[in-house]
């Protein structure tokens, strides 16, 4: 019988228990060994819920007391760079949740200490593990588009009730209730754009390839920057633009534009739709159904631990997401624009 890898998760939450942890349960490869977090009564519940034979409110000692191979990172985004440190430090993989850091040279220490040790880590950023935004790189890199000459990414929703602005819904899925770690900046390391804005940006980067050169943002003066809106120069001269909305009266619209020296490419959703118009052709749509599917952040991190596969979204992949990040924050709040 071979041996399986072993799990543990500092940061035993709802998201985690319905996204990271099933994958564990359901994997061949792995098995769930561990869990921590705070609140005693939740952690019990959640034990309970996945038959997991150790419970840990302190970190540290379950990273002391509990034989593992990887650990998942999903805690407040404060408190990342703290837990993947101890983490590393101990001689294990990681999948850390978005953001990989709060601050760029903590993320660039973690990317750092993982390739010195020969461990992995993957990011849990969503446009690297979504059939879209994969569909849209592979049209970026076969060259259908051209040089990127532009980019629009509009995220415009409501997610009030994460930051404890409007009541939680009852229908929140997961075993246990989600925490509002958000409605403290402190935690959060910052309000809606590191939040949400942290995907948006991941796109940008992860799809077309290219590295941000200058940032330049304005966000509203709430205390959670539910209104934000960046401009980025890219390495080879695009201009490209993020616009991310938390407050809107409407759920959720997305309209993602890609411009390219030879098609423009449209997104829309969800679900997500492509749309390639290229001058005198009909347009070419491409339903959500007829993409390729994508593995789970946790299936990437066991099949590179296995020698199966590379990060998908890499410690260098997050670290470009956490340099953008707070170089909007600076941006935002200087006035200034940033060079990266």
């Amino acid at each position: 019988m071979k041996q399986k890898l072993k799990f543990g998760v500092i940061g035993a939450g709802s998201f985690t228990s319905r996204r990271h942890i099933p994958t564990i349960i359901e994997s061949p490869d792995a098995e769930l060994v561990a869990l921590c977090r705070r609140n005693e009564e939740m952690l019990h519940k959640m034990a309970d819920h996945f038959d997991c034979p150790n419970a840990f409110t302190d970190y540290k000692q379950m990273l002391d007391q509990v034989e593992m191979d990887a650990v998942l990172v999903t805690t407040p985004h404060a408190l990342h760079y703290e837990h993947a440190r101890a983490s590393l430090e101990k001689g294990l993989h990681l999948m850390i949740e978005k953001p990989m850091a709060i601050k760029a040279d903590e993320a660039r220490e973690l990317a750092d200490m993982a390739k010195a040790k020969g461990l992995v880590i993957v990011v849990a950023l969503n446009p690297p593990f979504w059939s879209h935004t994969t569909y849209l790189r592979e049209a970026i890199r076969s060259g259908v588009l051209g040089e990127i000459e532009g980019v629009h990414i509009n995220w415009i929703g409501n997610a009030e009730h994460v930051f404890g602005l409007t009541p939680m819904p009852d229908s929140m899925p997961g075993v246990v209730p989600p925490t509002l770690f958000r409605a403290d900046p402190r935690l959060g390391g910052g309000g809606h754009f590191v939040d949400s804005g942290s995907h948006l940006v991941s796109e940008l980067l992860w799809t077309t390839g290219l590295q941000a050169r200058e940032v330049c943002a304005l966000m509203d003066d709430s205390e959670f920057d539910m209104r934000t809106s960046i401009s980025l120069t890219m390495e080879n001269g695009a201009l490209c633009t993020i616009s991310n909305t938390g407050n809107s009266k409407i759920s959720r619209r997305i309209h993602n534009t890609y411009f390219g020296s030879k098609a423009t490419l449209f997104v829309e959703g969800m679900p997500f739709k492509i749309t390639i118009h290229k001058p005198d052709e009909e347009p070419v749509v491409t339903p959500a159904d007829d993409m390729p599917s994508t593995p789970q952040p946790v299936d990437n991190l066991i099949n590179a631990i296995l020698g199966r596969a590379e990060p998908l979204c890499s410690a260098s992949d997050g670290v470009q997401v956490v340099e953008v990040i707070e170089s909007a924050y600076t941006s935002a709040r200087t006035g200034e624009k940033v060079t990266l």
